[in-house]
C-alpha cells in the first residue's frame, strides 16, 4: 500500500488507547462510564480515522485529530452505546399493526397490570385457592374459553409456535391435509411447508392455486392421515376463478372419517370488523362454532395484545398439546400472561371498550376525527414561522399491516413538508434521527405523516423534531 507523506503523518497522530483514556479522566462526562464501552467507543473512533485517513476520501485537517475533537466524537459514540437499542418510536405511517415497528399497542390496563407484575411477585404457578403449585396456563384459559366458546385453551411465545406445537403433538410422522392455495408464506419466512417439516408432520398438497374442493380433501385421506388443515389467507388474496372449502365442510369430513381439524387464523379477531365498516374477517367465536378442533392465532395483531400464540379448541387435543415436552421451549412468561389477560377482559364488554384497545380504535377511527387532528398538526407546524417550510393537508390512506385484512384500505388525512433547501430523503433522515424517532413515508417528494396512527401527545413531539431540524438545516 503507497501511502502518501501527508496520510503518513495523519497515521502517526492518531493516539494510543492508553493516551485517550487519560484524557477522558479530565472530563467529567465520562465518569459513570463503563470502562468496557469507554474503550470500545475510543478504539471506534480511532479505527474510522484511520480507515478515512489510509482510504484517502476526506480532506482531513490536523484540527480534526486534535485532542477535543477526538474526545466529542467519543462522547457521540458513547452515548449511542449507552442508549438502550430498543426505544419508543413514533408511527406515523398509517399502518396499524405494523410489524416493524412492534405491532399493536398495549391498552392503558394492560401496561399498568405488566408494571405490576413486573415489580414485585406473582402467583404465575401458584395456587392461591389450594396453597399449592398451579399452572401458568390457567392465568388466561378461563376468560379465553369464555370469550370463544371453546372447552380449553393455552397460550404459547408465538402463533408460529403454536402452530408448530399443534402439528408436533399431532402430527408427527402423519400426514396432514392442506388445500395448496392456504400453503401461505407471512413475515420473517415463516412458511407452512417448512412448519410442517420441522415438527414431523408429512404435506399432503391438494387442490390448485386457486381452486380446492371437498373431494380433494377426502381423496387425500390414508390410514396415516392426522390432520385436516385450513390456513386463513390472512396476508393476500386470490380474486376470479376461486373455490375452496368451508371450514363447517371440513370439519363435517373430519367427523366422518375420525380426523382432527386445525384450523390457523393467522391474525385471529373475536370482533366481526364489518359491522364497523371493515372487510369481514373470520371470528374465533365462528371458528369454535364451525366446529374446528384446534384453532390457532396471534395475540398481537387483531387482537391488539402482546406477541403470543394462541390455541383454543378440544379439550382432548389441547391437553395432548399441553403435555409436549417442547411446550415448556416455548412457553409465555409472566409479562405477557399480565399484558394478555388484560387485553383478554376488554373484550368482555367489547361493544363499550373498543376504544380501550389501540389497534382496534386505529382501525374504526371516523375520516373527520382523524381529519382534525391532522389540522391540529399542521397548524402547529404553520406557526413555527420558517419561511423554507411548506405544510400540506393530504389525503391518503392507511393499513392494516400485520398481515392482516390484505384487501383493506382506510381513507385517511396527511400531514406533508417540503422543506426548500432539503430533499424528502434527508428531511425524513432528521425525523428518524431525532431523540424520539418519527418514522413517516415519502410520497412525491414529500415526507407525509399519516394522522391515523398518531397519538395526541405526540404532536407536540412532531412540532419539536421539525423544529429541531430547521435549526440544523
Amino acid at each position: 500500500m503507497n501511502l502518501s507523506g501527508k496520510q503518513q503523518t495523519f497515521l502517526r497522530m492518531l493516539p494510543a488507547v492508553d493516551y485517550i483514556l487519560e484524557l477522558a479522566k479530565t472530563d467529567s462526562l465520562f465518569d459513570n462510564v463503563p470502562k468496557s464501552v469507554l474503550v470500545r467507543s475510543i478504539r471506534s473512533v480511532v479505527e474510522n480515522f484511520r480507515m478515512t485517513i489510509i482510504e484517502d476520501q476526506q480532506d482531513l485537517t490536523e484540527a480534526d485529530l486534535s485532542d477535543a475533537n477526538l474526545l466529542n466524537k467519543i462522547k457521540n459514540r458513547v452515548k449511542i452505546a449507552m442508549a438502550p437499542m430498543l426505544t419508543r418510536v413514533i408511527n406515523a405511517t398509517g399502518v396499524v399493526v405494523h410489524t416493524n415497528l412492534g405491532r399493536s399497542l398495549l391498552s392503558d390496563d394492560a401496561v399498568q397490570n405488566l408494571l405490576a407484575i413486573a415489580s414485585g411477585y406473582s402467583n404465575l404457578e401458584f395456587d392461591l385457592s389450594k396453597g399449592m403449585r398451579g399452572s401458568r396456563y390457567s392465568i388466561v384459559e378461563n376468560i379465553l374459553c369464555e370469550i370463544s366458546g371453546a372447552e380449553a385453551a393455552m397460550v404459547v411465545n408465538n402463533n408460529a409456535g403454536a402452530v408448530f406445537l399443534s402439528l408436533e403433538t399431532l402430527a408427527k410422522d402423519k400426514k396432514v391435509i392442506v388445500s395448496r392455495g392456504e400453503l401461505v408464506e407471512i413475515g420473517g419466512s415463516f412458511r407452512i411447508p417448512d412448519v410442517m417439516a420441522k415438527s414431523g408432520g408429512i404435506l399432503r398438497e391438494v387442490g390448485t392455486t386457486n381452486r380446492t374442493h371437498l373431494k380433494d380433501y377426502e381423496n387425500a385421506i390414508e390410514h396415516d392421515t392426522a390432520l385436516l388443515l385450513k390456513v386463513h389467507k390472512s396476508n393476500y388474496s386470490v380474486v376470479g376463478f376461486t373455490a375452496e372449502v368451508s371450514l363447517e365442510a371440513l370439519v363435517a369430513l373430519g367427523a366422518k372419517y375420525k380426523i382432527p381439524v386445525m384450523e390457523d387464523l393467522g391474525s385471529g379477531t373475536f370482533v366481526d370488523l364489518s359491522k364497523y365498516g371493515l372487510l369481514k374477517e373470520p371470528t374465533v367465536q365462528e371458528s369454535v362454532k364451525a366446529g374446528a378442533d384446534i384453532i390457532t392465532f396471534s395475540g398481537d395483531k387483531l387482537l391488539g395484545g402482546p406477541q403470543a400464540g394462541i390455541m383454543v379448541g378440544k379439550n382432548d387435543l389441547l391437553m395432548k398439546i399441553k403435555e409436549n415436552p417442547i411446550n415448556r421451549a416455548l412457553r409465555i412468561d409472566k409479562l405477557t400472561l399480565a399484558a394478555l389477560e388484560s387485553t383478554l377482559r376488554h373484550y368482555r364488554n367489547i361493544d363499550r371498550e373498543m376504544d380501550s384497545i389501540p389497534t382496534l380504535r386505529m382501525l374504526t377511527l371516523s375520516l373527520a376525527h382523524i381529519e382534525s387532528k391532522a389540522k391540529t398538526l399542521a397548524k402547529m407546524l404553520e406557526n413555527i414561522s420558517d419561511t423554507r417550510l411548506s405544510v400540506d393537508l393530504i389525503d391518503t390512506s392507511s393499513r392494516p399491516g400485520g398481515g392482516s385484512l390484505p384487501l383493506l384500505t382506510l381513507p385517511s388525512k396527511g400531514v406533508g413538508l417540503n422543506v426548500r433547501g432539503i430533499s424528502a430523503n434527508a428531511v425524513e433522515e432528521q425525523m428518524r434521527n431525532h431523540e424520539l424517532p418519527i418514522i413517516g413515508r415519502i410520497e412525491e417528494d414529500l415526507f407525509i405523516m399519516d394522522l391515523r396512527t398518531l397519538l395526541d401527545d405526540e404532536l407536540p413531539i412532531i412540532k419539536h423534531a421539525v423544529e429541531h431540524m430547521l435549526k440544523k438545516a
